[in-house]
């Protein structure tokens, strides 16, 4: 109220009590890390302050630097398995006693894998580096020395006093000391840690204020200040300042934190509290994690069974040879003599093991991981060429900052997105209103049909109001018609909206108004006033200043009755320049109408209905009404009010009586209806990732009514829902029956709900997937959450929540984003996915598998900490069902044959041991060996792995059930690797023995035996390439040129490397490295050749379609039956029904959305705002 001085707590107190428990120094925590009690410092002394040794202002994303990067690297490289498996098998390699194979077959593919992956990480810390610095050389302004020096933000000391001016962004969390405007108020913009561009203001004490920007009071100062240590909670600051012999608290009120943005504000003094890694901001940051998918998980496991199974095969082997030696080789010393280091069987079989593990060491090759990273790599480009995905208006492509997470995108079963500049574009846009019956905002033809609204419909024509916004659009010309022709309705009705709110103005250039407003709905709503003609142009803290219809109005301002989360509604009571008393209001419709006089009874239903046309098109409504007052009533009510403000006991609930006093009987004016406008496609691909069984929770700072609405709105909720469960508790116990009673409703599994509320969760323990009675949604806020975190209630909250379609937690801070993320990921064995736009977001993009930022108005902050990068939300349904399944599919296939192919390739060499007396000879030429997965069998690979599509685009977005079976990991998990080693197993069988009894005891046509050893080696390595290429041709589903060239090709570059690799020249001029001397011509001209060849082809390959075709009928799957469906749209075009767009058949009414906070209402009626006396004058001068 204008007569009310808001309450500051600025008188001195004695805190000291407060802080006599604790120590101000610091102790050593039990992992010996210094651990901080409590903050201690003192203003304008660097000397006092560097005793704590408190960190400087320097804020380091990187993972490396020069002298680090090479051990690091190589240490979380090695981390994986098969990289230290062949750095093990290379230090084998180098012993000759035992080595089978040269020592450069590995430590090629080992240095180049390491290589790719090392430049590779390079480039993204090099990134990070350069994005560090740009942080850490943004220039500020410090107080040294009595003047103003220009500095970097790195140089920031805890206890500084430095100058911040309007637009400029806050480096440090500070304590406000002064500023430019009246009561040394400060705007700030907060998007970046809680999402919200709406104005929070900030005030500083009155010991301090008086300093303004004198610098040499402000060099003075030496104020001492304890504080709490750094945390991570946004909305709370405990402290005192102690100045002169007294003590003043502090709060988070008077605390300016880093990522804010001073805004309408010309300066700012204030005094660094907290730097660098001690910044709320970066407190909730999160810390940097190295991400694997679950393949790279799976393979681990894999690579540890291969080479148990390995040792085993080796084992086997020696013990065949010892065997061997025992009994046959120990009497042909004189044809096979032992070397002068073996004595006896038993060390022979000795280092025959190890001979063996070098040379089947190709189950699992290193080329293996030289393909992944190649494959990854393509896919990644993929998603940075998609034109489709490519954001015109700021020139923006997608981009896959890094390469390893491509398969896990086809994959996710939950997604956590933030609201404001992800779901939506967080613009309110006057679209409709209700006025005196007369609903306006619709257009119609000649004849008399209505007609949707596009870009080609002809805007309303605003020039006749020269204060016009030329942003704002509106299409129905009957209002603006209404408004010139002097509709006195339809002027009250504006009249209201341009006097009823705690806007801000500002007019910098003459002409040029700029609104601040702490709600966007409320700016938008003053915005259209000013464009009918109703200008809102200043306020001092009596009076309002109106141009109606280009004449200046003067209101005064009798009080503000500001909102609240309780009442819905605000009310300004103000005297006309024609000297009456009125009261306008506006509010939620579910207030307001109990609040009108019985009068209003018709004008109220037709409303009504106006406002649920309005619903339906999903904008957000509010009801505008007024009273006329008696003089002398209110002045009896101005009485009572005061009362009620001066009283010490209840004071808010008095205050509240006393409102409602005034706000009855009220006359109805209409009723708004704004649209909260959502990003393009945003409720299409909800819908479309609803069907693939991804669960959308959204996890926003923003308030509750604000992020029901836009659920409402983006389809996430729907009115045919059996129940929205709120949980709102305050304490433990409320939380824990609200889960409860909701876990009941969905009727959970008595069983799983007694272990639940009995039992302490195991380390390890998952929740089962459950299936609701139902359709159900959750909405949650972060205090609730808070409670909801604590011991084993978490169980019951995730529980709880993940049988919902739809969860919305809202007022959360980025740590509880993180957690909540942290939270599935401990309790649900699925791959999550978390999607923001601001800096309050980096820490669930950093906790969820996968991390997508978008490029919103809040900042690069969540994009530089992301793992992919897009612009619009609606991109993400071709980023997870297009690409992301793609690439899963690609994965599954590459690693499923690559395993096969290695089998079949290496199981070949144990047959050939039993007629080769166990001597880890090798069944094939060297040069093949070599040249196998690095030339003969990589086109192939590649084709397949880069370029295969089991449906195209256009049949994989209108079919998202397709999506479902990486979900489940269907296509490569531990029964597929099993199956693979069978399937290998069974072609090796085939691939040596088809061979041995084709050539055993045959001659050529002149009679030479033909069972050698090259040629027997040449047979069965042409057989199995041409096995693996069958192989990988049954694979392919995608056939282009480009497919047919990679994998034919292989056939024909293998004939033509063997060709020259055994051609006399070669064999001639290196004897001791090529000694197959014709073997080529000579052996693929044989019949039995051909033959072999044939039958290994045919017997290798019909059990894979027999498989292939007996698995949908014998043991089908979900995505079985979308698969026919899709066949047989092919087959019958005419069965692809295209589905009409349905506009959402709603009824239910998105309320206002005021700001959570109180508003300016205060701050406005204490005449802490006023300007100066030279504003005033001009504002005077005006009014004239």
């Amino acid at each position: 109220m204008k007569y009310t001085n808001p309450f500051i707590s600025e008188n001195p107190w004695n805190y000291s009590w407060c802080y006599s428990a604790m120590p101000l120094t610091k102790k050593r925590s039990p992992d010996g890390q210094s651990e901080e009690q409590g903050r201690y410092l003192q203003a304008n002394s660097r000397e006092f302050n560097t005793v704590f040794a408190y960190p400087n202002n320097t804020i380091k994303t990187s993972k490396y630097n020069i002298l680090s990067f090479l051990p690091l690297n190589l240490f979380e490289q090695f981390q994986r398995l098969a990289n230290a498996y062949f750095l093990a098998l290379l230090v084998l390699q180098l012993i000759p006693q035992i080595s089978s194979l040269t020592w450069y077959t590995t430590v090629v593919p080992l240095v180049v894998v390491l290589t790719i992956t090392a430049v590779k990480d390079a480039i993204d810390d090099l990134k990070r580096h350069q994005n560090d610095n740009q942080v850490n050389n943004r220039p500020v302004l410090i107080l040294k020395n009595g003047r103003v020096e220009c500095n970097k933000w790195m140089n920031i000391h805890v206890g500084d006093i430095i100058k911040l001016q309007n637009n400029q962004p806050v480096p440090a969390d500070i304590l406000l000391l002064s500023s430019s405007e009246p009561g040394s108020l400060t705007y700030v913009e907060t998007a970046d840690l809680d999402g919200e561009t709406n104005l929070k203001v900030k005030q500083a004490i009155s010991v301090t204020s008086d300093m303004e920007d004198n610098m040499l009071l402000l060099s003075a100062f030496d104020g001492e200040v304890k504080c709490e240590i750094p945390n991570n909670k946004l909305d709370r600051f405990v402290g005192i300042l102690m100045y002169k012999g007294k003590s003043y608290s502090l709060g988070h009120d008077k605390l300016i934190l880093r990522g804010c943005i001073i805004r309408n504000t010309d300066w700012c003094y204030g005094l660094v509290i907290f730097t660098g890694p001690d910044t709320k901001l970066m407190q909730n940051s999160g810390k940097y994690t190295f991400k694997r998918t679950n393949t790279d998980h799976l393979v681990n496991v894999f690579v540890l069974w291969i080479v148990v199974l390995l040792v085993c095969m080796c084992s086997v082997l020696a013990a065949g040879h010892y065997i061997w030696e025992l009994k046959t080789g120990y009497y042909f010393q004189d044809f096979l003599p032992w070397s002068k280091y073996v004595t006896s069987p038993a060390v022979s079989a000795t280092l025959i093991f190890w001979s063996y593990f070098i040379i089947l060491n190709t189950m699992v090759p290193i080329s293996l991981y030289v393909s992944v990273e190649v494959i990854r790599l393509g896919n990644s480009c993929f998603i940075n060429w998609d034109q489709k995905m490519y954001y015109a208006p700021k020139d923006m492509p997608a981009e896959a900052r890094t390469t390893t997470l491509n398969e896990e995108l086809g994959q996710i079963t939950y997604v956590f997105s933030d609201k404001t500049g992800t779901l939506t574009q967080n613009i309110m846009i006057f679209k409709k209103c209700s006025i005196n019956g007369v609903s306006y905002g619709n257009v119609f033809d000649r004849k008399g049909e209505k007609v949707d609204i596009s870009e080609k419909t002809e805007k309303v024509n605003f020039s006749y109001n020269k204060l016009a916004d030329p942003k704002f659009s509106f299409y129905d010309n009957t209002l603006v018609e209404a408004v010139k022709h002097g509709n006195q309705q339809v002027h009250l009705f504006f009249r209201s909206l341009s006097l009823c709110h705690t806007v801000m103005s500002e007019e910098k250039v003459e002409g040029e108004l700029v609104y601040q407003a702490q709600s966007p709905d409320e700016g938008s709503l003053v915005t259209a006033a000013r464009n009918f003609g109703f200008v809102f142009h200043s306020r001092t803290s009596e009076t309002i200043t109106v141009v109606e219809m280009g004449e200046p109005r003067v209101y005064q301002l009798l009080a503000i009755l500001d909102f609240n989360a309780v009442r819905k509604r605000m009310s300004v009571i103000v005297r006309t320049p024609d000297d009456r008393v009125v009261l306008f209001c506006k509010g939620a419709d579910t207030i307001i109408c109990q609040l009108l006089h019985p009068s209003c009874r018709y004008l109220q239903d037709v409303t009504m209905d106006h406002l649920d046309d309005f619903a339906t098109e999903g904008l957000r409504t509010l009801m505008v009404a007024y009273r006329e007052l008696d003089s002398a009533f209110f002045q009896a009510w101005r009485e009572k009010h005061s009362e009620a403000c001066l009283s010490s006991e209840n004071r808010e609930r008095k205050i509240a009586i006393i409102y409602e006093e005034i706000e009855k009987d009220l006359t109805l004016l209409g009723a708004t209806a704004i649209e909260d406008k959502l990003q393009d496609g945003v409720p299409e691909t909800i819908a479309t990732l609803e069907k693939a069984k991804i669960k959308i929770w959204v996890l926003t700072g923003d308030k509750q009514e604000t992020a029901v609405n836009i659920a409402y709105a983006c389809n996430l909720f729907e009115d045919n829902m059996d129940e929205v469960f709120i949980m709102e508790g305050q304490d433990f116990e409320t939380i824990r029956q609200e889960l409860r009673s909701a876990r009941h409703k969905m009727k959970l599994d008595p069983t799983l709900e007694s272990y639940l509320l009995t039992s302490k969760p195991k380390p390890f323990f998952r929740i089962l997937e459950e299936v609701p009675n139902g359709n159900f949604g959750m909405v949650i806020n972060g205090y609730s959450l808070a409670y909801a975190l604590e011991g084993n209630l978490e169980v019951e909250l995730i529980q709880t929540a993940c049988l919902c379609k739809g969860v919305i937690f809202c007022r959360m801070t980025p740590l509880q984003k993180a957690q909540v993320v942290e939270l599935v990921k401990r309790y649900k064995k699925v791959v999550t996915l978390a999607i923001g736009d601001g800096a309050n977001d980096v820490g669930m993009i950093k906790a969820a598998h996968i991390g997508v930022g978008i490029s919103g108005q809040e900042g690069m902050q969540a994009m530089l900490s992301s793992d992919y990068a897009i612009s619009q939300f609606r991109y993400l349904q071709r980023l997870l069902l297009i690409h992301g399944r793609w690439s899963y599919i690609r994965m599954c296939k590459f690693f499923n044959y690559f395993f096969y192919k290695n089998f079949a390739f290496t199981l070949v060499h144990v047959w050939y041991s039993y007629f080769s007396g166990f001597s880890a000879q090798p069944v094939y030429d060297t040069w093949f060996i070599t040249f196998y997965n690095m030339i003969y069998t990589s086109l192939p690979v590649l084709g397949l792995s880069l370029f295969d599509q089991d449906f195209n685009e256009t049949w994989s977005l209108r079919f998202p059930e397709l999506y479902e079976p990486g979900q489940h990991h269907l296509y490569f998990n531990k029964r597929e690797f099993v199956k693979c080693l069978v399937h290998a197993f069974y072609s090796s069988l085939v691939l040596f023995f088809i061979p041995m009894g084709s050539v055993y005891n045959s001659v050529c046509n002149n009679g030479k035996d033909i069972s050698d050893y090259q040629s027997f080696c040449l047979m069965v390595q042409t057989a199995l390439l041409s096995v693996v290429t069958a192989e990988i041709a049954l694979k392919t589903t995608y056939w282009t040129m480009l497919t047919h060239f990679f994998i034919w090709s292989s056939l024909a570059i293998y004939f033509c490397i063997s060709f020259f690799l055994y051609s006399d020249g070669l064999c001639l001029l290196f004897p001791s490295n090529f000694q197959f001397l014709g073997v080529a011509r000579n052996t693929l001209k044989l019949p039995q050749m051909w033959l072999t060849l044939f039958l290994t082809v045919l017997l290798c390959i019909l059990p894979v379609i027999g498989y292939h075709f007996l698995k949908p009928l014998l043991w089908p799957i979900g995505v079985d039956k979308v698969i026919e469906r899709i066949h047989r749209c092919m087959r019958q075009p005419q069965l692809l029904l295209i589905q009409p767009k349905q506009k959402r058949p709603t009824c239910r009414r998105s309320a206002y959305a005021f700001s959570h906070q109180h508003g300016f209402g205060a701050l406005i009626t204490s005449s802490k705002t006023v300007k100066s006396p030279l504003y005033a004058k001009r504002v005077f001068s005006f009014q004239k």
